[in-house]
């Protein structure tokens, strides 16, 4: 009787609902991650003082995370339409928190020594390497367990979780760091990372359907590295994200240097850019669930997007008689417009892919995009040196400009 019931007891069920969890798990490992990729940069100030830096050197310390998600975002993505989203999401995280932890017990600046910069440079390359297994295992297990008419809502809903993760950083990594240092940044981003790991291992299971939809549709569907209408939906996306790497990496740096404000005003800047970014990502997978248009309403945020930098520009060009509050203003709404796109380019992407190849799909644009997190952050204080932050803004609305024909048109009829 014992052996019967064993081999006749049925995988664990669950029902429609169970996608809220999936949903859950998807902005908790998000966020926790989002939380180090994004929320490391507002501590920009303390560490250029307390590692010893100039701003070239910041750079590269502040980019060596997204040249390391790029690395190994694609290889994630592969991995994870071959092992399934759950193995993948689950130890890519539980390493993440593990290397966060070695920084913080073994690469903390202190009165009696300053870690070289190549070694923080490698360390956070290593965190960018394990933390790009969070992207396209999340979003390929959202898109599993949910349909079409609902994704776009459900991959912004997870997108939220950028802005969310980087706005916990922002109120938060910028105390600690001036506060305590960097061995409770390192810690509190250790203990973000390992929290959304155990509610992936509670919750984060396959659908009912998936498992054949795989087996069936895995080897029919063409690889999506092979086709070119992908590709030029990730390098839209991005394209597009390289605005929003320049406000998420230098305008803690801009807002103190260019507006003088102090901690709490930098602080608060940012984490209001991120409130907004996430009220936006929403209100935009809803609003094109219930149109149907996604297409047009990704080549419309582009212009929108180009054009709050312009005005941003300008406003920074008149120097010293600019109002620091239409300044500040004008970043955080430039910073939301250039955000709220996030959820919808995703979703149109991964429906082009399908269910069964969107981690791969979600790796190749999120490859590109954390290229771009690495060279913003190289680049960005060169063109600064040899110009103005009047002129780097302008140049980030003419970069989300370029954006625009890379994203296919709306399909009339």
């Amino acid at each position: 009787m014992d052996t019967q019931y064993v081999a006749k007891a049925p995988r664990r069920a669950f029902g429609a609902s169970h996608r809220w969890k999936v949903l859950g798990v998807g902005v908790a490992a998000n966020a926790g991650f989002s939380a180090a990729a994004a929320g490391i940069p507002t501590t920009a100030i303390w560490m250029r003082t307390g590692y010893h830096l100039g701003n070239a050197q910041l750079g590269i310390a502040l980019g060596a995370t997204g040249l390391g998600i790029a690395l190994s975002e694609l290889p994630w993505g592969v991995a994870t339409d071959r092992f399934g989203d759950r193995p993948v999401l689950i130890a890519g995280l539980l390493a993440t928190a593990l290397a966060l932890l070695s920084m913080a017990l073994f690469l903390v600046p202190s009165a009696v020594a300053v870690p070289a910069l190549p070694l923080l440079v490698m360390a956070l390359a290593v965190v960018g390497l394990l933390g790009g297994s969070v992207n396209g295992s999340s979003g390929r297990a959202i898109m599993s367990w949910f349909k079409e008419g609902e994704r776009g809502v459900a991959m912004s809903i997870r997108q939220t979780a950028v802005p969310l993760g980087g706005g916990i950083g922002a109120s938060l990594l910028p105390w600690l760091a001036s506060t305590y240092g960097f061995g409770a940044v390192f810690s509190a981003l250790a203990l973000l990372c390992a929290v959304p790991a155990a509610l992936a291992i509670l919750w984060l299971h396959e659908p009912p359907h998936a498992a054949a939809a795989a087996k069936s549709n895995v080897d029919a569907q063409r690889s999506p590295l092979g086709d070119m209408a992908i590709w030029r939906v990730a390098l839209g996306i991005g394209v597009l994200c390289v605005p929003q790497l320049a406000v998420l990496t230098f305008a803690t740096v801009f807002l103190h240097d260019f507006g003088h404000l102090g901690i709490a005003g930098i602080s608060a800047t940012m984490a209001a850019l991120q409130v907004g970014a996430m009220a936006m990502r929403v209100w935009s997978g809803r609003h094109t669930d219930r149109r149907g248009n996604r297409r047009s309403y990704i080549r419309g945020s582009t212009l929108v997007a180009a054009a709050s930098f312009a005005a941003l520009s300008g406003i920074v060009a008149l120097g010293h008689s600019a109002s620091i509050a239409a300044v500040v203003a004008l970043i955080v709404f430039a910073g939301v417009c250039v955000s709220a796109w996030h959820g919808v380019a995703y979703a149109e992407l991964a429906t082009l892919a399908g269910p069964a190849r969107a981690g791969t799909a979600l790796g190749m644009a999120n490859s590109i995009v954390y290229a771009g997190m690495f060279l913003v952050p190289f680049l960005l204080p060169h063109l600064l040196a040899a110009s103005s932050w009047a002129f780097v803004w302008l140049v980030a609305g003419f970069v989300a400009l370029l954006a625009h024909p890379l994203f296919p048109r709306a399909v009339r009829g």
